[in-house]
């Protein structure tokens, strides 16, 4: 047994996700562009000097987990580390996620010694690709994406910027005002962090905190390795499929191999079986492909677990060269890695825990970056015709159901678990020249069951005076999210174009589209795939979902076998309860009555 005092491994662990919550606020406070200030589409993780994951407090787990190997690529690279060095970071090939991900790594000194790397990552508008979005889904290899790579390039030296990188990125990005900001937001988190890692390390000395790492993974190892045992033993094959891309029109099939081993106390996660990279934008990165499967599995298991490099030490994540989903091979583009291919892995992952195991996973959930989630650009007419660059999320996906809850209606992303926030429309109205026409619940887009997948949305918006161009990835149009244990699949994601007179035309799932004022770009967003039977959905649960208009009353009693004595929305709507016994049966005895399969 470890002599270590247990309260201060709570305190000391506990301490560490402040400092990365600290990091956090500051790059949300002092953000530049929408996409870090209103979505949070940013984490800060602390590394440990030889290049272990320690804290990552509320990262996305597609940013967070894996950040260990940029500062593995930071020291590799840099032999002469020295304090009031920062490096910039976007290489898919050296450990990053995807290009559009800018990461800071500041190597945190104590007395001379390397003791901590603070890292701070965050999605940005623009890198200078050839068009004006970093989601690019046709390009055929990372020369055509055209965006600027850093395989961690010292950018910052004795605290100050090496300036022929800042020209290099102002020349070549399409809003550079925007980009240093967010630069400088980036690395002021990083900074924040380095100066409490000193002052922690004050506090407690070297010694004690390297003791602390130590016993924290090894109680983090105990912890997994505990929760595994819990599981069900056995080998797990799941599959899933990205809807069809013009390179791709059968789609993109996504295979995991899950092993769960008692005796050696591991999970082992396979993902060898699937296809070799494709002259598309949607491979994933090493980074991508660890992360997504990991959060597939932690999301069908004990959520209180710490994420960090000794619960890892329970999981194994095979890879192959050149694979889709698996080690990319150079020049292949990971443009969109961070969102498409990787959400399938998620829902494939936690899909097959809950197909196999009853009370594990969940069912499929929110998949694609839509028109919801678009990359908007053109130019402002009240700033002189400054060009602007921006992702909005406006859109929501709804969750997947569980064995216990239903489905999270402010999901959005399964990469990102829910843990992004969704634009203020007032301030995204106020930033860029677009006008919101309308962002509300997409009523019966739910996947029913005993436990029913959240609904999506729907929105509308479009450009002011001048036109806008958009770009998209939508997926889950051809395969909307799946259902688990007899639970039914969300409604499809659907792309539309609102014409000035109001009428309305469908609209590629995967496009750049150009919208005059006057028009709008639409999307109704998929729902999350329900969990089990829906005829076994507690009455009074459908009543509450039919009062918030998540479900219809036609819904209710055709899907759900639930009948009201009066259909009408007010606080009287009562359940007939005899009627809703004999739907139910009616609907039973029906399905019973279909083929099988």
């Amino acid at each position: 047994m470890s002599s270590f005092d247990p309260i201060v491994l709570a305190v000391i662990a506990n301490r560490l996700d402040t400092i990365v919550r600290e990091m956090e606020n500051t790059l949300l406070r002092a953000g530049r562009s929408a996409v870090l200030n209103m979505a949070r589409d940013f984490s800060c993780a602390i590394i440990t000097h030889d290049n272990r994951l320690l804290a990552t407090a509320e990262g996305l787990p597609v940013h967070v987990i894996g950040m260990e190997y940029l500062a593995q690529a930071m020291c590799d690279l840099h032999q002469d580390l020295a304090p009031g060095d920062a490096f910039l970071h976007n290489d898919p090939y050296l450990g990053n996620t995807h290009p559009g991900d800018h990461s800071i790594l500041v190597p945190v000194f104590f007395e001379g010694q390397h003791i901590f790397t603070a890292a701070a990552k965050a999605h940005q508008a623009d890198i200078g690709n050839s068009v004006p979005t970093t989601y690019m889904p046709f390009a055929r290899d990372t020369y055509e994406e055209g965006g600027l790579i850093f395989p961690a390039v010292r950018v910052q030296r004795e605290y100050k910027d090496v300036p022929d990188i800042i020209r290099m990125c102002r020349r070549q990005i399409r809003v550079p005002d925007q980009w240093y900001g967010d630069y400088l937001a980036m690395t002021g988190a990083a900074r924040i962090g380095e100066a409490r890692l000193k002052q922690l390390t004050e506090r407690y000395g070297v010694d004690m905190l390297k003791a602390f790492i130590e016993e924290w993974f090894d109680y983090s190892e105990r912890r997994m390795e505990s929760v595994i045992r819990t599981l069900p033993q056995g080998v797990i094959v799941g599959s899933g499929r990205h809807d069809p891309l013009p390179v791709l029109p059968d789609g993109i099939p996504v295979n995991v191999k899950i092993t769960v081993d008692h005796d050696e106390g591991m999970v082992e996660l396979d993902l060898r079986n699937n296809i070799d990279c494709v002259d598309a934008g949607v491979n994933e990165s090493m980074a991508c492909a660890t992360n997504n499967v990991m959060t597939g599995l932690f999301n069908s298991i004990d959520p209180d677990i710490p994420h960090n490099a000794g619960t890892f030490r329970r999981v194994r994540v095979l890879l192959r060269e050149n694979c889709v989903v698996g080690i990319p091979r150079f020049p292949h583009s990971c443009s969109v890695a961070t969102t498409n291919v990787g959400e399938r892995l998620v829902v494939t992952t936690q899909k097959a825990f809950a197909d196999k195991w009853e009370g594990h996973g969940l069912a499929e959930g929110a998949c694609g970056i839509g028109p919801g989630f678009a990359v908007i650009s053109g130019k402002d007419s009240r700033r002189d015709s400054e060009p602007y660059v921006n992702q909005v999320f406006l859109g929501s996906q709804g969750g997947p159901a569980g064995p216990q809850h239903d489905g999270w209606v402010t999901y959005a992303n399964s990469v990102t678990n829910g843990l992004m926030f969704r634009d203020s429309v007032e301030i995204d109205e106020q930033k860029y020249p677009i006008r919101v026409k309308e962002i509300r619940i997409r009523m019966d887009s739910e996947g029913a069951g005993r436990r029913r997948g959240a609904p999506g949305a729907i929105c509308a918006y479009g450009p002011k005076t001048l036109p806008m161009t958009a770009t998209y990835v939508t997926d889950g149009f051809k395969n909307p999210p799946r259902g688990t244990r007899g639970g039914q699949e969300a409604a499809r994601s659907i792309a539309y174009r609102v014409l000035k007179g109001g009428n309305t035309e469908p609209l590629d799932p995967i496009a750049e589209v150009r919208l005059q004022p006057g028009e709008l770009l639409g999307h109704a967003l998929s729902g999350g795939g329900g969990y089990g039977d829906p005829l076994e959905r507690e009455a009074e649960r459908v009543r509450n979902d039919v009062l918030s208009q998540f479900v219809s009353f036609g819904r209710a009693r055709d899907v759900y076998g639930v009948v009201f004595k009066e259909e009408v929305l007010a606080d009287s709507l009562s359940v007939d309860e005899e009627a809703t016994l004999s739907r139910r049966a009616q609907l039973r005895a029906a399905r019973d009555s279909q083929p099988a399969a």
